[in-house]
């Protein structure tokens, strides 16, 4: 299997094998890139790297949503359904937005991106219980507010 050399901004060389390209054929919201792979191990902590290869500058915080908030559900139109086209390899992650304290970290739960069989797709979550910024640490959130 061939292997891609990525100089990245954030990371250094990556040395990403041709299995591991998530080709995103609509894109991701607001962004050009169509090829991304993703950096870190779940085994690292719950959070990884959504990785433009295209755009070596470019790297999203990532998490899998069920790591914060076990409930979670992924609603999706007849259309994305079709779109996705989810198989038995299917993963589901949403992005982080990281802030200075832990009680500014946030996931869109609304957007999320669903990869199967190598494509990658941000679709919009049609449930009414994914807000755009819910809270990673809430916890902290409340003691923050309390102190």
């Amino acid at each position: 299997m061939s292997t891609l050399i990525v100089e990245s901004s954030r990371f250094g060389t990556l040395e990403i094998e041709a299995g591991a390209i998530i080709e995103f054929p609509t894109g991701l919201i607001g962004l050009e890139s169509r090829r991304w792979t993703i950096v870190g191990e779940i085994t690292d902590g719950p959070f990884q790297w959504l990785h433009s290869i295209d755009d070596p500058s470019l790297a999203l915080p990532v998490t899998t949503p069920w790591a914060f908030f076990a409930d979670y559900e992924v609603e999706l139109s007849d259309e994305d359904t079709e779109r996705v086209d989810a198989g038995d390899d299917t993963a589901v992650y949403v992005t982080v937005r990281a802030g200075a304290e832990l009680s500014d970290f946030s996931a869109n739960l609304r957007a999320p991106i669903v990869v199967s069989g190598g494509r990658g797709h941000q679709v919009i979550n049609e449930t009414s219980h994914a807000p755009v910024r819910a809270a990673l640490f809430p916890e902290v959130a409340t003691e923050s507010a309390a102190a």
